[in-house]
């Protein structure tokens, strides 16, 4: 891939949008386009289609799509299911017309089965149903990942490489405990408690379940190793997973420390777990390659730091589409 390439990173704001822009502009790469909502609603199937035939970018990658934690997917699961599949459909026709050289779509690790064997290889997808509590969302994420790949069967070449990344944090994440994921929300959470001076906090869910979370940073570095190589002989989907996973009341007890909160960490087993599990087997990105740099706890500590100097202002701003 050339440094003059013309690139479109879709959902540049986001968590791994604005992670794998960074990386771009780190590397050299200097025909950039990323489009706020407020300038292309792709949502919009005429819109996205003209911007295309403008621009005519040589690699894509989506990184857009509207995202949640279990309160967001079960309050709005037909909003889940609509934005997401009019986005994948539009960019991935609107790409495919002006003939993109690669494209890069994020499936998720909620398309998996819920009781699936670990860790999950690709092959296990659509071998049982999804976790209720995340369906819709999972069901639009198969949705893109399976639209790759009859376009990259009808046309004979893998230029459409969806890939499936375990539970993403890092700068840029949503800290909204209303609407975001299990992570970042205790962060804000136990940052609160602690500011607060509160002697207890109650977190949702019995702490059992397990989680696999992999820095947005690595993600990048994963997605920029597959534009610049030729990937025809490999096996699609991919998995991006760092290979270890931890429980939800370890990863609670490990950000407190970070954050310094000293109370009592309560659980409340009436409010659902999600997944008892989701381990990801990346040996297919492994063999090709990659492996993630970023350990657990020196990615929450700068995620942390992070969250104390820009999270207020970005949770003011305008709402974006964006993973």
């Amino acid at each position: 891939m050339k440094k003059t390439a013309i690139i479109y990173v879709a959902g540049h704001t986001g968590l791994i949008g604005s992670a794998m822009l960074r990386r771009l502009e780190r590397e050299g790469y200097g025909r950039l386009f990323a489009m706020r909502h407020s300038q292309l609603d792709l949502q919009d199937g005429p819109s996205v289609e003209s911007f295309f035939s403008s621009v005519r970018p040589q690699y894509v990658v989506v990184a857009a799509g509207r995202v949640g934690g279990i309160l967001e997917n079960q309050a709005h699961p037909a909003d889940f299911m609509n934005e997401n599949m009019a986005i994948q459909y539009n960019i991935l026709r609107a790409a495919h017309r002006v003939g993109v050289t690669k494209l890069i779509l994020f499936g998720s690790s909620c398309a998996y089965p819920r009781e699936c064997p670990q860790p999950m290889a690709e092959e296990a997808l659509l071998s049982g149903k999804p976790e209720p509590t995340s369906l819709p969302y999972a069901i639009s994420k198969l949705a893109g990942i399976y639209m790759c790949l009859a376009y990259n069967k009808q046309d004979g070449e893998k230029r459409f490489i969806p890939v499936i990344p375990n539970s993403a944090y890092g700068p840029n994440d949503n800290f909204d405990p209303r609407s975001s994921h299990v992570l970042s929300a205790l962060l804000a959470r136990l940052h609160q408690a602690k500011t607060s001076g509160a002697k207890t906090i109650t977190l949702w869910g019995s702490g059992s379940p397990r989680r696999e979370f992999v820095h947005a940073d690595d993600i990048a570095g994963a997605c920029l190793h597959l534009l610049q190589q030729d990937c025809n002989a490999l096996d699609l989907p991919l998995n991006i997973g760092v290979g270890s996973d931890v429980s939800i009341k370890e990863l609670a007890e490990m950000i407190a420390g970070i954050v310094g909160y000293a109370g009592r960490i309560e659980w409340d087993p009436t409010k659902p777990d999600g997944a008892p599990r989701k381990l990801l087997d990346s040996s297919r990105l492994r063999s090709f390659g990659w492996k993630p740099k970023v350990v657990l706890r020196e990615g929450l500590s700068a995620t942390y730091q992070w969250y104390m100097r820009n999270a207020k202002a970005r949770q003011q701003a305008s709402p974006e589409y964006a993973v």
